[in-house]
């Protein structure tokens, strides 16, 4: 059963006006003009708008200074040390900055109800988001598990095709909430990598195999890095060492074949 989330993605933003570099007009300040113009006083203004009258008068200098024209008008003898007051030019800026608003508001509820693919939009950003030391990390959906007494063998099936194979204990697979369809990451050290060129004959233990071309190679002293274009937006990185790179005769744009045992992957969720 596909799982609805109950906070739908949205779009939403900021609108602020800024003059000589600095950040003049927001939603804050703004905000502070009108109590100003409706309590005809900072004290109480500041106290509705939840600052500290210190820092409505520095907003209130700031906005006065940067404006053309003096957006608030002190006056002796008020309340709290004196009464303030907007100025024409203040009501005026209050009134142009909701225009502003609406207008940002009708902005990206246009582009939100162009965007078909919200969910998968907020999907993207929550992998890239992930932070791993691992270098290694797929997207895919659930295809298979397998359950034993102990541990469940469990597929993720990647985009284009290939598949990754994952032994994790049975608590662990009920602890994610793992089931078929289900998103998933497969997370692999890059030191867990093994490195072949041509390994589609080879019969192994290890049930990870997958094949592409070389794009990049960071070689060093000891180590060398090499990363394996397996198409359709995957890629993964090896780290092995300097001779076996001179033995392999790796190069960028050779074959190469990763691979790696079940029990050598990390699955998460989000």
């Amino acid at each position: 059963m596909k799982r609805k989330d109950k906070h739908p993605m949205e779009l939403t933003g900021s609108l602020w006006l800024e003059k000589s570099g600095q950040k003049v007009f927001a939603e804050d300040r703004i905000a502070l003009l009108e109590k100003i113009g409706e309590l005809g006083s900072i004290t109480q203004a500041a106290k509705a708008v939840g600052i500290s009258y210190k820092t409505a008068w520095d907003q209130v200098d700031l906005m006065n200074n940067l404006a053309d024209r003096p957006l608030v008008e002190r006056s002796t003898g008020g309340k709290g040390g004196g009464g303030t007051a907007l100025t024409a030019a203040g009501s005026k800026v209050v009134e142009q900055f909701r225009i502003f608003e609406e207008e940002h508001r009708r902005f990206l509820e246009n582009i939100g109800s162009r965007i078909a693919a919200g969910d998968e939009l907020y999907a993207l950003l929550r992998r890239i988001s992930l932070k791993v030391s691992a270098r290694n990390i797929f997207a895919g959906k659930v295809t298979e598990i397998t359950r034993g007494a102990v541990n469940a063998m469990v597929v993720l099936a990647l985009k284009g095709g290939a598949s990754i194979t994952a032994t994790i204990t049975k608590a662990s697979a009920e602890a994610l909430g793992l089931e078929v369809g289900r998103e998933a990451y497969a997370i692999v050290k890059a030191s867990s990598v093994i490195l072949g060129t041509d390994l589609h004959a080879c019969r192994t233990s290890a049930r990870n195999l997958l094949c592409g071309s070389v794009i990049k190679i960071v070689d060093g002293p000891v180590n060398a890095e090499i990363n394996v274009d397996l198409g359709e937006g995957n890629s993964i990185s090896a780290v092995i060492t300097h001779e076996g790179v001179a033995d392999l005769e790796l190069s960028v744009g050779s074959h190469a074949c990763a691979l790696f045992k079940a029990s050598s992957v990390i699955l998460g969720v989000v």
